[in-house]
């Protein structure tokens, strides 16, 4: 459908298999939206699912030319439908994250010379030293994922400096990769790019820097300082931050559109082009997130969004510096069991029927009577356990539930993990905090109620189709309006609001408490068991701390370890006495050694 005549902004999205553009006016009202769908609007690429699987099923990428044939395939339809360009005051992007993309020398002058009357991917063909771009599917990277950890002092060190350990799609470990592998190719490239830069790139007609939030996904930026860590760069490859540039603020205006688009589709020559960022990061926009928020997509996987002030990496989900509040940060936690566990429990104890597994919610009061169940169909990402697991009110695991009583273990324990890992991270609860909820199962309320008493807070439902998307033409507004100094929500108080789905009940927050409490002692007991059976860990008692130690020792010297200060106020006593312990100690031990010696020869 044609835009209306006055101002608009449009927001692009270069996700895994499609290409999405939105444009909204300056009341926030969609006006125009279309699509290009890799796999079917251009099968000369023969990708599937927009990606190619290579043979070791670890390797993942796309090719970089299909992503620039979709923009022409997509502004050539916009054009066709009546769009009018001219009323594009600024446009902004997201692209898939981690993904990278490999600028050949000499590109920045082709990038910068465009002729309007070839399409881009006709002028930009050869511009590329890697044709096939590594994503975020990729796992192919373990090797250098240790590496990095071992150069910077450890997994926990790396989070602590970037806000992830290291992960194989993260785009420092692809890079590692490449140079590893082909130092040539590497040193032939000109300018490393994110998808998401590499796609504002097109529009600028030069090369676009990487915003902080997006930047937050490479194992590479100190996400507080917001400076790419030198420890890191000299870790994955040579030179690295030369080819990558400093980072910018992902609401920095980078400039003005590139005249190819003026001359070949009527574009304002004045439209501003506004730095791009990740398809997560633009997410959190779309959804209108403020500070205390949580946004959670309960589909096949389950994700959430943190707003969050003080961050606290772990070795479980990531931080991101936010990409509408330079002083705050995002967190972003996935779970693997997400809807297809839900819908696994519904298969089997009620036969497929979601009235059924509601009213079994419904039946049943919170807390369970203290039973507690972990449900890990697919070794799931945090924690990184498998299985399924109950236990009854006195923590015994049990081999089953009643049906009702299954059926709301599944959904509390999903929500107990959920706040616990998000506690873990940094997050914290404040009075104005809502959740938003999305995907297919927030359309049952039922599950929204034991969402909101898990985390004590109000459910809203909200409509975030293309939300990564939306989120893009959000932040082009932003971008103007940060000159001006307004924040988000100011820019957005036109938006259609979130509609209330559940309140906390009553009595319902002194039940959880200490039943999350529970559920995370029950949590560390299954990892243990499941490092014990893996040989991930080492049988036999934990290591003691260091105060354990003395307190051991101080025994086997015959000291009373409840008032051994005491005894040290006398030198000459406590000499004597550690002495004599000690003398009695080893004479203990050799008395050990010796029958040991004679059983053995028997």
């Amino acid at each position: 459908m044609a835009s209306s005549p006055g101002l608009c902004f449009l927001g692009w999205d270069f996700s895994t298999q499609q290409l999405k553009v939105i444009a909204v006016d300056e009341r926030l009202r969609v006006i125009y939206e279309d699509i290009i769908n890799f796999d079917k609007d251009l099968p000369e690429f023969g990708t599937q699912g927009g990606v190619y699987i290579h043979d070791d099923r670890l390797s993942v990428s796309s090719p970089v030319l299909m992503w620039i044939k979709a923009l022409d395939l997509i502004l050539e339809k916009m054009k066709s439908a009546g769009f009018n360009f001219s009323t594009v005051k600024a446009l902004s992007g997201a692209g898939q994250q981690h993904g990278s993309v490999y600028w050949k020398e000499g590109a920045r002058s082709v990038l910068q010379n465009l002729s309007p009357v070839l399409p881009l991917h006709q002028s930009l063909k050869n511009c590329f030293s890697v044709s096939n771009s590594p994503v975020w599917m990729d796992s192919s990277t373990s090797a250098q994922c240790n590496s990095l950890e071992e150069k910077v002092g450890g997994a926990q060190k790396l989070a602590d400096i970037t806000g992830s350990r290291a992960y194989e799609r993260f785009t420092g470990n692809q890079i590692a990769k490449i140079y590893s592998r082909d130092p040539e190719v590497y040193s032939q490239t000109e300018k490393i790019s994110l998808v998401s830069n590499f796609a504002a790139s097109l529009f600028l007609g030069a090369y676009a820097p990487i915003d902080y939030s997006d930047g937050s996904g490479m194992n590479l930026l100190q996400i507080r300082e917001k400076v790419w860590n030198q420890v890191c760069l000299d870790a994955c490859a040579p030179q690295l931050g030369k080819k990558l540039d400093q980072p910018v603020p992902s609401s920095k205006i980078l400039g003005l559109i590139s005249p190819y688009y003026t001359e070949r589709f009527g574009f304002n020559p004045a439209c501003k082009i506004v730095a791009f960022t990740g398809d997560n990061p633009a997410s959190l926009a779309g959804m209108r997130l403020s500070e205390g928020d949580i946004a959670i997509s309960l589909g096949t996987s389950d994700t959430l969004f943190l707003w969050i002030k003080e961050p606290n990496p772990a070795l479980e989900g990531h931080v991101f510096c936010n990409p509408v509040d330079s002083q705050a940060f995002m967190a972003l936690l996935c779970y693997k069991n997400g809807s297809l566990m839900r819908e696994k429990i519904r298969d089997e104890f009620v036969l497929g029927s979601w009235e059924e597994f509601s009213k079994a919610l419904e039946s049943t009061a919170a807390g369970n009577g203290g039973k507690v169940g972990f449900y890990f169909d697919v070794r799931e990402i945090t924690p990184g356990a498998v299985g399924i697991h109950r236990f009854d009110a006195h923590n015994v695991e049990t081999p089953a539930f009643p049906k009702e009583v299954e059926i709301r273990a599944l959904i509390e324990g999903q929500f107990m993990a959920k706040r616990i890992h998000a506690e873990k991270l940094g997050y914290k609860i404040l009075p104005t905090t809502k959740i938003l909820a999305t995907g297919g199962a927030s359309h049952n309320k039922a599950i929204l109620q034991i969402l909101s008493d898990v985390f004590g807070v109000p459910v809203y439902t909200i409509d975030t189709a293309n939300s990564a998307c939306l989120g893009s033409a959000y932040r082009a507004i932003h971008g103007l309006a940060t000159e001006a100094g307004l924040p988000l929500t100011d820019v957005m108080k036109s938006a259609p609001g979130p509609r209330l789905a559940a309140t906390p009940a009553a009595g319902t927050s002194q039940i959880y408490q200490p039943l999350l409490k529970r559920y995370t002692e029950l949590e560390q007991k299954i990892l243990l068991y499941g490092e014990l059976v893996e040989g991930k860990r080492l049988r036999g008692r934990p290591q003691l701390r260091y105060k354990d130690i003395c307190k051991r020792d101080l025994k086997a010297l015959g000291m009373d370890i409840n008032n051994w200060e005491t005894l040290t106020s006398d030198r000459s006593a406590w000499r004597l006495k550690t002495q004599h312990g000690l003398l009695q100690f080893e004479e203990t031990l050799v008395r050990q050694a010796e029958a040991k010696r004679q059983s053995r020869n028997q």
